[in-house]
This record gives structure tokens, sequence and C-alpha cells, in this order.
């Protein structure tokens, strides 16, 4: 039995467990209990790491289009490093909620851009093109040896990502306090391609995250 069949054993064991779901919602409590709690020099120290670490890895991606987050709360700011990829000749795109259980829309950004709140009151472009980005850097709470990602639970990541013809690179972005050692996938979560903490960059190879 190959790999892929494993996994989609695991996954579909874990969908048919009452008890994961329950779980995940402690594992996302403690996770942001733990990130709100970081010092304000801790935070920094951390964010410089991250930030460095997408520098010397990402800068010269051949994406087109890098899709990032407005941050939300305590999660790392991706925004001086898109300003970096735009001032170096890239575009990118933030993710509008369209609708309750569907997709995300991308919509073109640049610097001073005109925003309007959306979902839980994180900002978007109040207008632009809608584009489909190459490349991601998705916001995570939580991410374990295998690279999956445990967000916030709307789902909005997987549904977009399933629904797309083409997945593009995805880059998870979390503070290293973050990892745990399995999120028990469900069938609807996709993995992320590598994972970048203060503490690694790494590219998931089969079922392990391998350090860059």
């Amino acid at each position: 039995m190959d790999f892929r069949s494993i996994l989609m054993g695991m996954k579909d064991e874990n969908a048919d467990n009452p008890a994961v779901p329950a779980w995940r919602r402690k594992q996302r409590a403690r996770l942001i209990e733990a990130r709100d709690a970081l010092s304000a020099a801790s935070r920094r120290a951390a964010s410089r790491a991250i930030h460095q670490r997408l520098e010397a890895h990402f800068s010269d991606h051949p994406a087109r289009v890098l899709g990032f987050y407005w941050p939300f709360r305590s999660e790392f700011d991706p925004r001086p490093f898109i300003r970096i990829w735009i001032a170096d000749g890239g575009m990118a795109a933030l993710p509008v909620v369209a609708g309750k259980s569907q997709p995300l829309e991308f919509r073109l950004w640049r610097p001073g851009a005109k925003m309007i709140r959306g979902i839980h009151g994180i900002p978007h472009p109040a207008e632009g093109r809608i584009v489909t980005p190459g490349a991601l850097l998705v916001p995570m709470l939580g991410y374990d040896r295998a690279g999956y990602r445990l967000g916030y639970g709307g789902g909005y990541y997987d549904r977009t990502l399933a629904a797309w013809p083409k997945k593009p690179l995805c880059i998870g972005i979390c503070f290293a306090l973050g990892r745990i050692d399995s999120i028990h996938p469900l069938p609807h979560d996709v993995p992320m391609d590598l994972i970048v903490t203060e503490q690694m960059a790494a590219r998931r190879v089969g079922k392990r995250l391998r350090r860059l």
C-alpha cells in the first residue's frame, strides 16, 4: 500500500472519530493563549527570524502573484516581506470571504490601497482584480510533523485549495510554539508544501517535514 492510501485511511479513520473536533477546539484555544502570551520582545525576535527565513528561501520564487494574509490578533505580520516582494516586481493579493462555506477570492493589493473590513474585522481591498496566486503565505495556529495545518476552524483555505484546478505552493507561517505531533488530519485537510517558523524552514517530503 502506498503512502497516499495509508494517509487517506488515517484521515478517513479520524473523520469517524467524534473526539477529533473537540480536541482541535481545545488545541486552538491553547495555542491562541500561548501565542498571545508571548512578550513583545519575544514576538519581535521571532518575527524577525521568520522574515529572514522568508527572504532567504522565497524572495526569488517564480510565482508572479503571491497571496498573503492581513495579520489577525497576534499572528506574524507578513506585510514587510510583501512590500519587498512588490518592490522587486512581484504582485500580491489578499483573501476576501465571498460568502459562508464558499472558497476565498484573492484581490490584488498594493501599499496604500483602499481597505474595508470583512469577517472578524479583518481588512481586505475594497476593489481590485480577482487573481489566482501561484503561491500562498498561509497563517497557522499550529502544524504537525507531516505538514498539516491547524487553523481557526472556518475551513476557508481548505475549500479554496480544493476548488482551484491547480494547487499553488502553500507556505504555512507559524510561531514555533505551534508545533504539535499530529493534528489528526480529516478528509478535507490539505497539507502545506512548506512550513516556516522562527526556528526553521522545512519542506514536506513524503510524510515528514525536511529542513531546508
